[in-house]
Parts: C-alpha cells; structure tokens; sequence
C-alpha cells in the first residue's frame, strides 16, 4: 500500500495497481447500494455479495489508472468467470487500502513516532531542586503504630 491508499498486486496476467478514491467510492456505492465502510465491513466479516467484490476491484483498477473497457475485460475473465473466494481477498486488500490507506496512516501513528525521537518523557519537577507540594502518602510496608485504648 502507498500513501494515498493504492494497493499494487498480482491479478489475472500481470500485477496491476488498484486504487479506490472519493470517485471511485461514489460509483461503488451506487452498485453496492452501501457506503465504503458497510462494504469493508462486509467483506471482512464474511457478509459480502458478489457485486462487493466484483466492484472494489473492477472500480480499482480504473482508479489504478486503467481503462475502464481493459479493466471490464479482466473482471469477467479472472473475476466473474471464477469461484468468489478465488477474488475475495483481493478486494479486501483493495477496500481496506482505498478506506483505511497505508498503515503508516494510521491514527496515532505519527504522534507515536514523533514522541519516540524526543527521547523518555520526564516530570518537570523530577529532576529540580524544589520539594514535592504535598506529602507522600504513608507506605503500606511502614509499622503502624498501636492504639493505645
């Protein structure tokens, strides 16, 4: 997967690059009749139609770059003329990279790796001269003292 959410993999005769954006997604939905993220759903869950796969991949590839008649041609050749798990995979891929993008994208990622070259994260107080503000709570290992009644 790249940054901007294309997937490159071998499919039928050659490997091609699949790429679902906002166009691509709107065309999908109106086939589906589901929104991206109800299609990525479905496919991961096990819940797909056969127009969930035949679409991710047919409107990938045109947003892979690939004419709209070449990419037609290739899915009913290595698509509706094979069994739907043969391709469902593919179009997982496809979905999830065109919802989700590359991991390197992924929430928290560059917040992460940005903290990880500061170095360890220290309390400002913790190394000044200055006594704490309050008092530290007693120990548990610390002798109690007996009541004396």
């Amino acid at each position: 997967m790249s940054r901007n959410g294309s997937h490159t993999a071998a499919f039928g005769d050659d490997d091609y690059t699949f790429r679902l954006g906002w166009g691509e997604w709107r065309d999908i939905q109106e086939s589906c009749d589901a929104g991206p993220y109800v299609i990525l759903d479905r496919l991961a869950a096990g819940r797909w139609r056969i127009e969930d796969i035949r679409e991710v991949i047919r409107y990938g590839l045109i947003g892979g770059g690939l004419e709209p008649a070449k990419a037609l041609k290739l899915i009913r050749q290595y698509v509706e003329d094979r069994p739907p798990m043969e391709s469902w995979k593919l179009a997982l891929d496809i979905a999830t990279a065109g919802v989700i993008g590359a991991p390197e994208e992924e929430v928290g990622k560059k917040a992460e790796a940005a903290s990880r070259g500061r170095g360890k994260r220290r309390s400002r107080t913790a190394n000044s001269g200055s006594l704490p503000s309050t008092e530290p709570a007693p120990s548990s290992a610390s002798p109690r003292k007996k009541s004396t009644a």
